[in-house]
């Protein structure tokens, strides 16, 4: 993982001028790569591009960017996966003196491919390459937005960098608070994928791909699931079968790593497959031990060390041999500690509860000079738990297999056999229409922003009401989805996995780690997505495919759970004993920034009610939030009035 940055103007500018300003933007990233440094500037002095590199494969040792070759140059935060593939179909012949490296592979696909050439990508990357020939900038990012990529644009101006920090070097970028943006964080409605809590300020979209030039600002997204396919094998134990080839993949490409290489391994299903499989990897290839990074939380009481502490299930895996394990006590850290770092490791006000865990994981990692860890978000999401296919069942009219379903579904979970008939199957029989009123209804006498304490000035002047009205018509428009795949697809192209990869990968690379995601192989989501319900969901068993696939590989125990931790049941304690102080400071003592955004009254009734033990999830997220809104803004304030100072010292030109 490394930093990108560049500076297009439309028109000439002087080279050395263009110099300095990428000059202060690549300092900025500084933190993002320590182990080289680059940038470009054309001669004409409009265009250019800089470059942070942090080492992880072997071929990167032997990279330098930014790149040029042909009338092209790039620069590129990048990892390809489908090296071999791209080497014979681009006919590159290895040179005798170095390594191919990725950005060879992404040059040589442009060349041949053109604004075609994300599509025949497999991996995680973001890129901005400068054509010479037709004078424009063309800028892509991966299908999950696993790699980062801001811009600002103007009429005479296009700048682009891995963070926002980088742009805000630059006098002319606005750094004004959106507050639509400011709405959606309280209310947790973080699924639009391009915007930022800055107006003017843009992320790249996953999956999309970005033309620049003068008069030419096109935008556009050059891949997605195809939610009609589905795959036709012979037997179950075919289709088994070859998600465990795909999957294999999906990890072993993930491995190219100079350095040593860890796992998260929480105890569910997905971090235990993925460190099994890596583990497998490594004694094949007679490599170092897997480093493995799990919680464990021995001071908890025992009612809420059940609902989180998975320590028992993470020695069935480390048992098996092969693994350095490092351990983090959960219940011993602070969730509002070092805020003011994180805020400035992730540039914006963030939502993430639970991110303190992976903040001390990622501390263990730089200390054991472990730079490659490999994550298993979002396996829910890809292989799907595949409910949906008893709505699918009861829409079809075969009732004798609905009734089958829901029974062997609630024998296994033990939740009330009416209650899984109405989750998932009978209130799928209500008319599209009465959604639509009862959602209306309940925007205009129940809207969210009320529940969670929102000043009531502030959701008017935005119309939140209506806005909660479009979520969830755009939500049930979907809902209540009549197939398995339909479903499954929309939870792929949630922009929520984009937010939370974003906010960990901010987190991680402040220590030298790069985050790998072996569910979010393209390769693995298009098998997962085609798949027929039934090999995801069968005799009440969630996510069929992974378990078959995972036999001989994982611990069986394991491999049959049910069960999955609650990381909420430690956070909300951890906040009213080591961050009680800080909880309250910012809520009813430095409460001036967050006043236009909430109701103080109502602040304080859900605190009482945090309390006594009284409050549900949402409103304890809604405590969280607002805290973290107020230390945020406080900061940000400090920054803008220092940004004031300076213009106001500077003498005009």
């Amino acid at each position: 993982m490394s930093a990108i940055a560049g500076l297009y103007t439309y028109g000439n500018r002087q080279a050395a001028a263009l110099h300095h300003r990428l000059s202060q933007m690549n300092d900025r990233l500084a933190h993002r790569g320590g182990d080289d440094l680059g940038q470009w500037v054309s001669e004409e002095g409009n265009i250019g591009l800089a470059h942070r590199m942090l080492w992880s494969t072997e071929e990167s040792l032997q990279e330098k960017l930014p790149q040029g070759r042909g009338g092209y140059m790039l620069t590129a935060d990048a990892r390809i996966d489908n090296r071999a593939e791209l080497i014979k179909q681009l006919a590159i012949a290895p040179p005798a003196d170095k390594l191919i490296t990725d950005s060879d592979l992404i040059l040589a696909a442009y060349q041949k491919w053109g604004e075609d050439c994300p599509y025949h990508l497999l991996g995680d990357f973001a890129f901005a390459l400068w054509d010479e020939r037709e004078q424009k900038l063309f800028c892509a990012r991966d299908i999950m937005g696993v790699r980062p990529f801001i811009y600002h644009h103007r009429d005479d101006q296009f700048v682009f960098a891995s963070e926002i920090k980088a742009l805000f070097c630059l006098p002319e970028v606005p750094r004004r608070i959106s507050p639509r943006r400011i709405a959606q964080l309280l209310t947790r409605a973080l699924d639009e994928r391009d915007v930022t809590l800055y107006e003017e300020i843009y992320r790249l979209p996953a999956a999309h791909c970005l033309t620049v030039a003068p008069g030419i600002f096109k935008l556009r997204q050059y891949w997605q699931l195809d939610p009609e396919y589905e795959l036709k094998l012979g037997s179950d134990a075919e289709y088994a079968a070859e998600y465990k080839r795909i999957f294999d993949e999906a990890v072993r490409c993930r491995m190219r790593s100079a350095f040593p290489i860890g796992s998260m391994l929480s105890g569910g299903l997905d971090s235990s497959s993925i460190a099994c499989t890596a583990r497998n990897e490594l004694e094949n290839q007679s490599q170092d031990t897997l480093h493995t990074f799990s919680t464990r939380f021995n001071q908890l009481p025992e009612a809420q060390k059940k609902l989180i502490d998975e320590t028992y299930f993470v020695e069935q895996v480390l048992d098996q041999g092969g693994f350095t394990s490092h351990f983090i006590d959960g219940d011993q850290l602070n969730p509002l500690a070092d805020y003011d770092e994180l805020f400035d490791q992730a540039d914006e006000c963030f939502f993430a509860p639970n991110l303190y865990y992976n903040r001390a994981w990622y501390k263990r990692a730089q200390e054991n000079n472990v730079r490659v860890v490999l994550d298993g978000v979002d396996g829910d999401s890809t292989v799907s738990h595949g409910h949906v296919y008893m709505y699918e069942l009861l829409n079809k009219g075969r009732w004798i297999a609905f009734l089958k379903e829901t029974r062997a579904y609630s024998r296994l979970t033990g939740f009330a056999l009416k209650d899984v008939m109405w989750e998932w199957g009978l209130q799928s029989l209500i008319p599209q229409w009465l959604w639509r009123r009862y959602q209306d209804w309940k925007a205009d006498h129940a809207p969210q922003w009320k529940e969670i304490g929102l000043n009531a000035d502030f959701a008017h002047g935005l119309d939140l009401a209506r806005e909660q009205i479009r979520h969830s018509r755009e939500k049930f428009d979907q809902l209540p989805i009549k197939t398995a795949r339909h479903s499954h697809w929309h939870s792929l192209h949630s922009g929520l996995i984009q937010y939370a990869i974003e906010t960990a990968d901010k987190v991680a690379i402040a220590h030298q780690v790069e985050l790998r995601f072996p569910f979010c192989d393209r390769r693995l989501m298009e098998f997962c997505v085609a798949l027929p319900p039934d090999q995801k969901f069968k005799g009440g068993w969630t996510r069929l495919i992974h378990r078959r696939g995972m036999q001989g590989v994982m611990p069986d125990e394991l491999r049959s759970r049910i069960s999955k931790a609650n990381l909420g049941a430690n956070t909300k304690p951890r906040l009213l004993n080591q961050a009680q102080e800080t909880l309250e400071h910012w809520i009813f003592e430095k409460n001036e920034h967050i006043l236009p955004y909430v109701d103080l009254n109502q602040a304080r009734k859900l605190y009482r009610s945090y309390q006594q033990d009284n409050l549900d999830e949402s409103g304890a997220l809604a405590i969280y939030g607002m805290a973290t809104l107020s230390m945020w803004l406080e900061r940000e304030q400090q920054f803008q009035h220092a940004q004031e100072v300076v213009k106001t010292a500077t003498p005009s030109s």
